[in-house]
């Protein structure tokens, strides 16, 4: 059995540890709100432009611009986005493990034909994670901060538009945990590149429901529409990620602190009852040597 010093060593180690863990959770509290309230402002522009450019790709043909291209998928880009902390329950399990299974699935072929799988990580998470299962990086860069601006995305989605262009990739895909509520982070995947046609519509259907002018030429408007349609796509999965690692790591620290609160609890008590052995041994021995000096 432990001694009393020991017992209250561990006390005073966990209560240390619960101070920190609050104040790590009123931290990422402050962030999350500002986090929450910045992504929810990027969805409706992201996802208009998102639908808006899948039109018009059916609309103009692939040939008006080379990042509308459809090739056989034999190399696929995937931007895997995680945290550089960690301390944020299962989110970055989760995201790498989504990854993992798309990489598998790729890999497979399902039908299309197998495709390698490249990874370009943002976040040390990630990145340590998918060394570890065998994935090819390709580029790394850390996480952006807690406040990502649109320029801090602007070097990544310049890469893997280049890479697009060059036939380096067939196809560019993001991996993110997607903000749904403060308790739930869903880890996702989408195609960036080429862009996707409107769901329930086929080229032919887009190409005769939708009609443009475009001014100066089409090339010229796509030209400039589609790699910042790819920043866009980028910065809003980036703002995902900063908003559900915020809210993961709050709902992660509240769970620690009162674990430890839990624990120092039952400490406590395994304490006094120590405690209270130890002096009833001590009044039995005084007991037993008075009686044995008056015998």
């Amino acid at each position: 059995m432990a001694s009393l010093k020991e017992i209250r060593g561990r006390i005073g180690s966990i209560r240390n540890i619960a101070q920190i863990t609050r104040a790590m959770e009123l931290v990422a509290a402050s962030r999350m709100k500002r986090a929450q309230d910045a992504i929810l402002a990027a969805r409706p522009y992201s996802d208009e432009m998102r639908d808006a450019l899948s039109r018009v790709s059916g609309a103009v043909g692939e040939e008006v611009d080379p990042l509308l291209a459809r090739r056989p998928v034999r190399r696929v880009g995937l931007i895997v986005m995680t945290t550089d902390r960690g301390l944020a329950g299962a989110l970055d399990a989760n995201t790498v493990r989504t990854s993992l299974r798309f990489v598998a699935e790729r890999a497979s072929g399902r039908g299309n034909g197998a495709a390698e799988v490249n990874a370009v990580t943002v976040g040390r998470k990630g990145r340590e994670a998918l060394r570890r299962a065998g994935v090819p990086i390709a580029a790394h860069f850390p996480r952006l901060g807690d406040r990502p601006t649109f320029a801090d995305v602007t070097p990544i989605a310049r890469l893997v538009v280049q890479d697009f262009l060059d036939g380096t990739y067939d196809e560019i895909a993001v991996a993110y945990p997607a903000f749904v509520s403060t308790l739930t982070q869903r880890p996702t995947t989408s195609t960036i590149l080429p862009v996707q046609q409107p769901e329930g519509l086929s080229e032919g259907e887009a190409a005769r429901t939708d009609e443009y002018l475009f001014e100066p030429t089409p090339e010229a408007v796509m030209s400039r529409l589609l790699p910042h349609y790819v920043a866009v796509d980028l910065y809003r999965a980036v703002l995902e990620a900063n908003a559900s690692e915020q809210s993961a790591r709050m709902i992660a620290m509240r769970s620690a602190t009162d674990n430890a609160h839990e624990l120092i609890d039952d400490l406590t008590l395994v304490y006094n009852k120590t405690r209270q052995a130890t002096i009833t041994r001590e009044m039995i021995e005084i007991a037993s040597g008075a009686e044995a000096l008056g015998g």
